[in-house]
């Protein structure tokens, strides 16, 4: 590989966006360095599932003729990858499903409008769970989807493709899509900033739903101060999208005060299944920010069972997919998978008094984060119970029940470095803050995230 182009792509987001400002790096050039990274490792990794160079490069060099006529949105020239679960006009989106002749999409879905009007070069659709119902980030219609450090291991899911783009230098950021944590679990794994924003803040017009009252445009980024960037261009009010927020003012300023902030920390970790290799890893992460966390207290959760709120959340995806791909079910020629299929048809053997149980779990959650956030200004626990594991072992049950609360809350919650594990690979830092307080809890992210210095080499799977 040319050395240069690996150089390129260890940009973050801000730091491309100095260079192509300084004159130093042009659209073009950074482009091609990540087409150069996909053309060599995507046969391998299995990030994209449908990579147009053509329009790669053509997208490029309108960015390249808009800077030299001065007239740039936000984004410009950054390489952007997106999960295919959302619409791109002209291009199918398959959902990780067996859609071998899905119709291409009539329009963008709105946070890709949004990526095209900041200047984004849009690299191509990334590998996602079958029907994006999962955190394993493995699909049995598609080939491995792999860790960039550990090719053995899988990167999480459901966005998992996503963070294998972004971590292996295919992208500098990618755009996600967080239910239950997709964004937040492959963050962890790969040792990225995944960011799951309040819920409503930005529109999910054009992304295929999984539950609406829980899906998130999500952001995948290698800094926190990338994912700020990416936030603010994404975010705002969209009147076709039943869910999102009209705030009458703009978001909470970032105004806390770390060294006095009120910390909560969970009870017992070992109690909700977190390995003993990530405890230690946590625990070394509070040791490392004891100067600027403030005032610590151990939160009351006993009334909380991360494990049923987590199924209850997977409840309501099943049933909802019951209708979304009802089309798909009914297919004999390209059928979904036993695992799949079994999935919703146990939603399908629920009854609507279930559905409602379910579905009261988010209400709950909800009232709680409020009692909680009245305590507290950030709770901090890990991202995921444990780390990447092997591609031939089977999906851990709990994988997303550190991430399920903030979800059902409707709360921000971002994922940062926080070291690695003792086989290598990275763990996450998960903060969840109330509703609104996003750009507060990206403030408190970028202190945390210097301090930890945890943040890996990109593009992961390189050496020095």
């Amino acid at each position: 590989m040319n050395s240069s182009s690996v150089e390129i792509t260890r940009h973050g987001v801000c730091q491309a966006l100095t260079a192509l400002a300084s004159g130093t790096l042009g659209a073009v050039e950074l482009a091609e360095a990540c087409l150069v990274r996909a053309h060599r490792l995507n046969a391998q990794l299995g990030a994209f599932v449908d990579l147009r160079p053509a329009l790669v490069r053509e997208q490029a060099q309108a960015s390249a003729h808009r800077r030299r006529e001065h007239v740039l949105g936000r984004l410009d020239g950054i390489p952007v990858a997106v999960k295919d679960s959302f619409d791109i006009a002209g291009w199918p989106t398959r959902v990780g499903l067996p859609r071998v002749h899905a119709e291409p999409a009539a329009r963008d879905a709105a946070a890709v409008t949004r990526l095209r009007a900041a200047g984004a070069v849009l690299m191509g659709k990334t590998a996602l769970d079958e029907g994006q119902l999962g955190a394993h980030g493995q699909n049995p219609h598609a080939p491995p989807l792999r860790h960039p450090l550990q090719p053995t291991h899988t990167p999480g899911g459901s966005s998992g493709g996503a963070a294998v783009a972004v971590a292996s230098g295919m992208a500098l950021a990618a755009l996600g899509a967080d239910g239950l944590g997709s964004v937040r679990i492959p963050a962890s794994y790969c040792g990225l900033v995944g960011m799951k924003p309040t819920h409503g803040e930005i529109s999910c017009v054009g992304l295929t739903p999984s539950a609406r009252r829980l899906d998130c445009v999500g952001i995948l980024a290698r800094e926190v101060r990338d994912v700020v960037v990416l936030l603010q261009v994404l975010a705002g009010y969209d009147a076709e999208d039943a869910f999102s927020r009209k705030r009458r003012v703009a978001f909470a300023l970032p105004d806390l005060e770390p060294g006095r902030l009120r910390v909560g920390l969970l009870p017992d970790l070992a109690a909700l299944g977190v390995s003993g290799a990530m405890q230690a890893l946590f625990a070394r992460a509070l040791a490392t920010l004891d100067g600027v966390l403030g005032r610590q207290r151990v939160v009351d959760f006993a009334d909380w069972d991360f494990a049923r709120a987590r199924r209850a959340g997977l409840l309501l995806m099943e049933a909802e997919m019951l209708h979304t791909f009802a089309g798909d079910l009914l297919d004999p020629a390209h059928p979904v998978s036993p695992r799949f299929r079994a999935m919703l048809e146990y939603a399908r053997g629920k009854s609507a008094a279930d559905y409602v149980a379910a579905d009261r779990m988010l209400d709950a959650a909800r009232l709680k984060s409020r009692r909680l956030f009245a305590q507290v200004d950030v709770l901090l626990l890990p991202t995921t119970p444990g780390g990447a594991y092997p591609l031939d072992a089977p999906e851990p049950t709990n994988a997303a029940d550190l991430t399920s609360f903030a979800s059902l809350a409707g709360c921000p919650a971002v994922s940062i470095p926080m070291g690695t594990l003792p086989d290598g690979l990275p763990g996450g830092l998960q903060l969840v803050g109330p509703t609104g307080s996003d750009l507060r809890l990206l403030e408190l992210a970028e202190v945390f995230a210097a301090a930890l210095d945890a943040t890996p080499a990109f593009p992961l799977g390189d050496a020095d």
